[in-house]
């Protein structure tokens, strides 16, 4: 496991700096652009939902097993308690966000205003609230970026093929993210420097979760715990997609388009496991 643990940092950095690509495509996002997120968003629930129900779940309870002398029931019921606790820790870091601030709600209205009417449509008249906007969702981002670098992490250092999925399909969910931390910042101040490096800074606090795993639980990770873990983490993937990426498929008004992206998510998914057997 330790020798993993680069790897595991590495992507755990690339997944949260994604947020960096989101504040580029802002500027340029066209009707295709949008159309061509909206399928990336729904390809990455497919990856995180049939990766989470079909490999980590499974292997948390695994791990759980054999931690538990093969007491197969008792290691089920830890793993699917793991497994909601997972969902309802984001589900409260995402509760306790006013939807003002959220970054996924400010996301969804700012590329349909974009779509549909073009950059200049946006509300330039009022600077210092555009800014706070800004900053709020910069802060709020960081905030739902934490328990994503924990499970980039935690799956890597268990598997780092596994791990590598999880932080494609992250980055991909990170983009319309940096998209709404950067649009209120630049039309507040017309700066796409600043813009961008607010976007930048938002993304690094996933690394931070790896860090916090690794220099709190390191010592501590056990069978047992790598299980309750993994388990955790395929609530937090599994709320992620029903709660954020597919949503954003009704608010474009291309729910078919994201469904596709889910199918061929799921399918490519299901492919590269069963190549890796």
């Amino acid at each position: 496991m330790e020798e993993n643990v680069q790897i595991a940092f590495v992507l755990t950095i690339l997944a949260g700096l994604a947020t960096g690509i989101g504040s580029l495509i802002a500027f340029f996002v066209k009707e295709k652009s949008t159309k061509l997120l909206t399928f990336a968003m729904g390809f990455a629930a497919g990856v995180m939902l049939y990766v989470s129900f079909v490999e980590i779940l499974p292997e948390a309870i695994r791990e759980l097993t054999d931690a538990y002398n093969g007491d197969k029931k008792t290691s089920t019921c830890y793993g699917v308690l793991s497994f909601f606790i997972g969902m309802l820790i984001v589900g409260i870091i995402d509760k306790l966000i006013p939807s003002a601030e959220n970054p996924h709600e400010f996301a969804n209205t700012q590329l349909k205003k974009i779509e549909s009417k073009g950059e200049d449509t946006l509300d330039k008249g009022n600077p210092q609230k555009l800014m706070r906007v800004g900053i709020l969702t910069a802060l709020a981002l960081a905030i739902h970026n934490f328990p994503e670098g924990i499970a980039t992490f935690i799956a890597a250092l268990d598997d780092p093929a596994l791990g590598i999925t999880i932080a494609v399909a992250i980055a991909i969910h990170n983009i319309p993210e940096g998209i709404a931390v950067s649009m209120p910042i630049f039309f507040a101040t017309g700066d796409r420097k600043k813009a961008f490096i607010y976007s930048f800074l938002s993304g690094v606090v996933e690394p931070l979760g790896a860090i916090l795993v690794y220099f709190i639980l390191m010592p501590f990770i056990t069978p047992a715990l790598m299980g309750f873990l993994l388990a955790g983490v395929a609530g937090v993937m599994v709320f992620i997609s029903l709660d954020q990426l597919l949503p954003a498929a009704e608010e474009y008004g291309e729910h078919h388009l994201s469904i596709y992206g889910v199918v061929l998510g799921m399918s490519i998914m299901a492919l590269s496991l069963i190549l890796m057997m």
